[in-house]
Protein backbone atom coordinates (compact mmCIF):
# COMPACT_ATOMS: atom_id res chain seq x y z
CA UNK A 1 0.00 0.00 0.00
CA UNK A 2 2.61 2.54 0.82
CA UNK A 3 4.74 1.71 -2.35
CA UNK A 4 1.41 2.43 -4.24
CA UNK A 5 0.67 5.64 -2.81
CA UNK A 6 4.22 7.07 -2.97
CA UNK A 7 5.22 10.04 -4.89
CA UNK A 8 5.55 7.65 -7.97
CA UNK A 9 3.39 5.08 -7.26
CA UNK A 10 1.10 3.26 -9.19
CA UNK A 11 -2.12 3.75 -6.78
CA UNK A 12 -1.27 7.54 -6.95
CA UNK A 13 -0.66 7.59 -11.16
CA UNK A 14 -3.88 5.67 -11.55
CA UNK A 15 -6.40 7.83 -9.64
CA UNK A 16 -4.54 10.89 -10.77
CA UNK A 17 -4.65 9.41 -14.69
CA UNK A 18 -8.86 8.23 -14.08
CA UNK A 19 -9.92 11.08 -12.78
CA UNK A 20 -8.22 13.53 -15.33
CA UNK A 21 -9.60 11.01 -18.52
CA UNK A 22 -12.97 12.19 -16.74
CA UNK A 23 -13.67 8.91 -14.60
CA UNK A 24 -15.74 10.60 -11.23
CA UNK A 25 -17.34 7.36 -10.14
CA UNK A 26 -14.42 5.17 -7.46
CA UNK A 27 -15.04 2.43 -5.90
CA UNK A 28 -11.93 1.77 -3.23
CA UNK A 29 -11.72 -2.11 -2.42
CA UNK A 30 -9.05 -2.57 0.07
CA UNK A 31 -8.10 -6.19 -0.65
CA UNK A 32 -5.46 -8.63 1.15
CA UNK A 33 -6.99 -8.06 4.55
CA UNK A 34 -6.39 -11.59 5.10
CA UNK A 35 -2.50 -10.26 5.00
CA UNK A 36 -3.54 -7.50 8.16
CA UNK A 37 -5.51 -10.50 10.01
CA UNK A 38 -8.46 -8.24 9.10
CA UNK A 39 -6.89 -5.17 11.55
CA UNK A 40 -9.45 -2.50 12.06
CA UNK A 41 -6.93 -0.42 12.69
CA UNK A 42 -4.75 -1.13 9.39
CA UNK A 43 -7.98 -0.98 7.45
CA UNK A 44 -8.71 2.85 8.90
CA UNK A 45 -5.30 4.03 8.40
CA UNK A 46 -5.82 2.91 4.95
CA UNK A 47 -8.71 4.19 4.00
CA UNK A 48 -7.72 8.06 5.78
CA UNK A 49 -4.81 7.89 3.55
CA UNK A 50 -6.47 7.13 0.34
CA UNK A 51 -9.57 9.27 1.31
CA UNK A 52 -6.83 12.30 1.42
CA UNK A 53 -4.91 11.68 -1.84
CA UNK A 54 -7.79 11.07 -3.97
CA UNK A 55 -9.71 14.18 -2.58
CA UNK A 56 -6.73 15.91 -3.69
CA UNK A 57 -6.45 14.99 -6.80
CA UNK A 58 -10.74 16.18 -6.81
CA UNK A 59 -12.75 13.07 -6.66
CA UNK A 60 -15.64 13.63 -4.18
CA UNK A 61 -15.22 11.44 -1.77
CA UNK A 62 -18.44 11.29 -0.16
CA UNK A 63 -19.55 9.20 -2.94
CA UNK A 64 -16.56 6.93 -2.63
CA UNK A 65 -17.52 3.24 -1.24
CA UNK A 66 -14.29 1.84 0.98
CA UNK A 67 -14.91 -1.95 1.05
CA UNK A 68 -12.40 -3.94 3.10
CA UNK A 69 -11.71 -7.33 1.04
CA UNK A 70 -10.00 -10.55 0.80
CA UNK A 71 -10.06 -11.44 -3.26
CA UNK A 72 -7.53 -14.77 -2.20
CA UNK A 73 -10.54 -16.09 0.43
CA UNK A 74 -13.44 -13.95 -1.05
CA UNK A 75 -14.66 -12.49 2.01
CA UNK A 76 -17.21 -9.35 1.34
CA UNK A 77 -16.88 -10.14 -2.25
CA UNK A 78 -20.52 -10.90 -3.19
CA UNK A 79 -23.58 -10.40 -1.50
CA UNK A 80 -25.09 -14.19 -1.06
CA UNK A 81 -27.82 -13.00 1.78
CA UNK A 82 -30.86 -10.93 1.79
CA UNK A 83 -30.16 -8.97 4.57
CA UNK A 84 -27.13 -6.90 4.77
CA UNK A 85 -25.80 -7.93 7.87
CA UNK A 86 -25.52 -10.99 7.17
CA UNK A 87 -22.94 -10.50 4.57
CA UNK A 88 -20.21 -9.65 6.98
CA UNK A 89 -17.40 -11.50 7.10
CA UNK A 90 -16.79 -12.99 10.31
CA UNK A 91 -13.19 -11.83 10.09
CA UNK A 92 -14.67 -8.46 10.26
CA UNK A 93 -17.16 -7.77 13.01
CA UNK A 94 -15.90 -4.15 13.56
CA UNK A 95 -17.39 -3.94 9.79
CA UNK A 96 -20.96 -2.26 9.38
CA UNK A 97 -20.61 -2.24 5.20
CA UNK A 98 -19.53 0.78 3.24
CA UNK A 99 -21.30 4.01 3.14
CA UNK A 100 -22.34 7.18 1.14
CA UNK A 101 -23.35 10.25 1.43
CA UNK A 102 -26.97 11.23 0.80
CA UNK A 103 -29.27 14.47 0.95
CA UNK A 104 -31.89 14.01 3.14
CA UNK A 105 -34.37 17.12 4.51
CA UNK A 106 -31.26 19.76 3.26
CA UNK A 107 -29.25 17.59 5.38
CA UNK A 108 -26.14 15.05 4.18
CA UNK A 109 -26.43 12.02 5.99
CA UNK A 110 -23.91 9.30 5.99
CA UNK A 111 -25.86 5.73 4.86
CA UNK A 112 -25.63 1.91 4.71
CA UNK A 113 -25.58 1.36 1.05
CA UNK A 114 -24.09 -2.44 0.93
CA UNK A 115 -21.16 -4.56 2.22
CA UNK A 116 -19.73 -6.03 -0.51
CA UNK A 117 -17.17 -5.15 -3.57
CA UNK A 118 -20.54 -6.17 -5.55
CA UNK A 119 -23.12 -4.23 -4.26
CA UNK A 120 -20.78 -1.29 -4.66
CA UNK A 121 -20.94 -1.68 -8.48
CA UNK A 122 -24.12 -2.54 -8.51
CA UNK A 123 -24.53 1.34 -7.22
CA UNK A 124 -22.94 2.83 -9.63
CA UNK A 125 -25.04 4.64 -12.25
CA UNK A 126 -24.62 3.52 -15.70
CA UNK A 127 -23.20 5.79 -18.14
CA UNK A 128 -25.33 7.93 -20.60
CA UNK A 129 -24.43 6.85 -24.09
CA UNK A 130 -23.93 9.91 -26.39
CA UNK A 131 -26.05 8.30 -29.20
CA UNK A 132 -28.01 11.85 -30.25
CA UNK A 133 -24.08 13.28 -30.91
CA UNK A 134 -22.14 13.33 -33.69
CA UNK A 135 -20.47 10.28 -34.88
CA UNK A 136 -16.59 9.61 -33.49
CA UNK A 137 -15.12 6.40 -33.95
CA UNK A 138 -11.36 6.45 -33.63
CA UNK A 139 -9.85 3.53 -35.10
CA UNK A 140 -8.04 0.68 -33.59
CA UNK A 141 -6.88 -1.50 -36.42
CA UNK A 142 -7.82 -1.67 -40.49
CA UNK A 143 -7.65 -5.51 -41.85
CA UNK A 144 -7.69 -6.89 -45.06
CA UNK A 145 -10.57 -9.67 -45.09
CA UNK A 146 -10.31 -11.76 -48.17
CA UNK A 147 -13.74 -12.21 -50.41
CA UNK A 148 -14.60 -9.08 -47.84
CA UNK A 149 -12.99 -6.31 -48.56
CA UNK A 150 -11.26 -3.53 -45.91
CA UNK A 151 -12.85 -3.54 -42.43
CA UNK A 152 -11.78 -0.56 -40.38
CA UNK A 153 -12.22 -1.53 -36.45
CA UNK A 154 -12.54 0.91 -33.14
CA UNK A 155 -14.66 1.43 -30.30
CA UNK A 156 -17.75 3.95 -31.13
CA UNK A 157 -17.47 7.16 -28.28
CA UNK A 158 -20.21 8.81 -29.71
CA UNK A 159 -23.29 8.61 -32.36
CA UNK A 160 -24.06 5.83 -33.98
CA UNK A 161 -22.92 3.94 -37.27
CA UNK A 162 -25.26 2.30 -39.43
CA UNK A 163 -24.85 0.12 -42.84
CA UNK A 164 -25.36 2.46 -46.20
CA UNK A 165 -24.15 5.26 -43.65
CA UNK A 166 -21.29 7.57 -45.62
CA UNK A 167 -18.25 7.89 -43.39
CA UNK A 168 -15.16 10.01 -43.53
CA UNK A 169 -11.85 9.25 -42.16
CA UNK A 170 -9.86 12.17 -40.64
CA UNK A 171 -7.08 13.50 -40.62
CA UNK A 172 -6.80 11.06 -43.94
CA UNK A 173 -9.76 12.29 -45.86
CA UNK A 174 -11.42 9.65 -47.37
CA UNK A 175 -15.03 8.99 -47.87
CA UNK A 176 -16.99 5.62 -48.54
CA UNK A 177 -20.01 3.72 -47.95
CA UNK A 178 -20.44 1.70 -44.92
CA UNK A 179 -21.76 -1.85 -46.60
CA UNK A 180 -21.99 -3.51 -43.53
CA UNK A 181 -21.78 -3.17 -39.27
CA UNK A 182 -20.05 -6.49 -37.04
CA UNK A 183 -19.95 -6.72 -33.20
CA UNK A 184 -18.56 -10.67 -31.88
CA UNK A 185 -19.28 -11.99 -35.83
CA UNK A 186 -22.88 -10.80 -35.36
CA UNK A 187 -24.47 -8.26 -38.19
CA UNK A 188 -25.53 -4.81 -36.35
CA UNK A 189 -28.48 -3.22 -37.66
CA UNK A 190 -26.69 0.20 -36.34
CA UNK A 191 -23.33 0.46 -33.83
CA UNK A 192 -23.98 2.56 -30.15
CA UNK A 193 -20.82 4.32 -27.99
CA UNK A 194 -19.25 1.53 -25.98
CA UNK A 195 -19.66 -0.84 -28.92
CA UNK A 196 -15.67 -2.49 -30.29
CA UNK A 197 -17.56 -3.02 -34.45
CA UNK A 198 -15.96 -4.14 -37.53
CA UNK A 199 -17.58 -2.32 -40.31
CA UNK A 200 -16.29 -3.33 -44.10
CA UNK A 201 -16.33 -0.35 -46.18
CA UNK A 202 -16.47 0.38 -49.92
CA UNK A 203 -13.59 0.76 -52.31
CA UNK A 204 -10.91 1.95 -49.63
CA UNK A 205 -7.59 0.29 -49.53
CA UNK A 206 -5.79 -0.44 -46.15
CA UNK A 207 -2.94 1.56 -47.58
CA UNK A 208 -5.67 4.76 -47.22
CA UNK A 209 -6.87 4.34 -43.48
CA UNK A 210 -4.54 3.71 -40.40
CA UNK A 211 -4.98 3.23 -36.29
CA UNK A 212 -5.34 6.83 -34.79
CA UNK A 213 -7.75 7.90 -37.88
CA UNK A 214 -10.93 8.84 -36.68
CA UNK A 215 -14.37 7.85 -38.76
CA UNK A 216 -17.38 10.39 -38.61
CA UNK A 217 -20.81 10.64 -40.63
CA UNK A 218 -20.07 12.45 -43.53
CA UNK A 219 -22.96 14.19 -43.31
CA UNK A 220 -23.21 15.54 -39.83
CA UNK A 221 -20.66 17.12 -38.40
CA UNK A 222 -17.75 15.23 -40.06
CA UNK A 223 -13.66 14.85 -37.94
CA UNK A 224 -11.07 17.10 -39.20
CA UNK A 225 -7.39 16.90 -39.17
CA UNK A 226 -5.88 19.71 -37.55
CA UNK A 227 -2.28 21.71 -37.20
CA UNK A 228 -2.43 22.88 -33.93
CA UNK A 229 -4.80 22.98 -31.15
CA UNK A 230 -4.98 23.93 -27.49
CA UNK A 231 -4.67 21.11 -24.61
CA UNK A 232 -5.17 21.19 -21.23
CA UNK A 233 -2.33 19.32 -19.54
CA UNK A 234 -1.34 17.82 -16.03
CA UNK A 235 2.67 16.98 -15.51
CA UNK A 236 2.63 13.53 -13.51
CA UNK A 237 6.13 12.89 -13.47
CA UNK A 238 9.05 14.88 -15.56
CA UNK A 239 12.41 14.55 -14.36
CA UNK A 240 13.34 18.32 -15.30
CA UNK A 241 11.00 20.90 -16.42
CA UNK A 242 9.07 21.80 -19.59
CA UNK A 243 8.84 24.58 -21.89
CA UNK A 244 7.67 25.83 -24.70
CA UNK A 245 9.55 23.70 -27.67
CA UNK A 246 9.41 20.67 -25.88
CA UNK A 247 8.78 17.74 -28.58
CA UNK A 248 6.95 15.01 -26.65
CA UNK A 249 5.04 11.68 -28.69
CA UNK A 250 1.09 12.75 -28.09
CA UNK A 251 -0.90 9.88 -27.10
CA UNK A 252 -4.70 10.63 -28.29
CA UNK A 253 -7.41 8.12 -28.66
CA UNK A 254 -5.49 5.40 -30.44
CA UNK A 255 -3.32 7.76 -32.51
CA UNK A 256 0.43 8.21 -31.52
CA UNK A 257 2.15 10.59 -33.51
CA UNK A 258 5.01 13.57 -32.42
CA UNK A 259 3.85 16.87 -31.70
CA UNK A 260 5.79 20.06 -30.26
CA UNK A 261 4.62 22.74 -27.15
CA UNK A 262 4.67 25.91 -29.32
CA UNK A 263 3.93 27.72 -26.24
CA UNK A 264 2.59 27.78 -22.85
CA UNK A 265 -0.40 30.21 -22.10
CA UNK A 266 -1.12 29.70 -18.33
CA UNK A 267 -1.09 27.62 -15.34
CA UNK A 268 -3.59 26.82 -13.51
CA UNK A 269 -4.99 25.24 -10.01
CA UNK A 270 -4.91 21.43 -10.44
CA UNK A 271 -8.46 21.07 -8.78
CA UNK A 272 -10.53 24.76 -9.58
CA UNK A 273 -9.10 24.79 -13.23
CA UNK A 274 -8.82 28.42 -12.79
CA UNK A 275 -5.58 30.47 -14.13
CA UNK A 276 -2.87 31.21 -11.28
CA UNK A 277 0.03 32.27 -13.90
CA UNK A 278 -0.26 33.79 -17.14
CA UNK A 279 2.39 32.43 -19.78
CA UNK A 280 4.93 30.50 -17.45
CA UNK A 281 8.23 30.09 -18.76
CA UNK A 282 7.96 26.64 -17.95
CA UNK A 283 6.11 23.43 -15.70
CA UNK A 284 7.02 20.99 -13.92
CA UNK A 285 5.67 17.96 -12.02
CA UNK A 286 2.56 18.34 -10.37
CA UNK A 287 1.95 21.41 -12.17
CA UNK A 288 -1.32 21.52 -14.65
CA UNK A 289 -1.59 24.01 -17.63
Amino acid sequence: FEAGISKDGQTREHALLAFTLGVKQLIVAVNKMDTAKWAESRYNEIVKETRNFIKKIGFNTDNVPFVPISGFNGDHMISEHAKMEDNISPNAPWYKGWTKTVMENGKKVEKHLGVSLQDAIDHVPPPSRPTDKPLRLPLQDVYKIGGIGTVPVGRIETGVIKPGMVVTFAPSNVTTEVKSVEMHHQQLAEGVPGDNVGFNVKNVSVKDIRRGNVAGDSKNDPPMGCDSFTAQVIVLNHPGQVGAGYAPVLDCHTAHIACKFAEITEKLDRRSGKSIESNPKFIKSGDAA
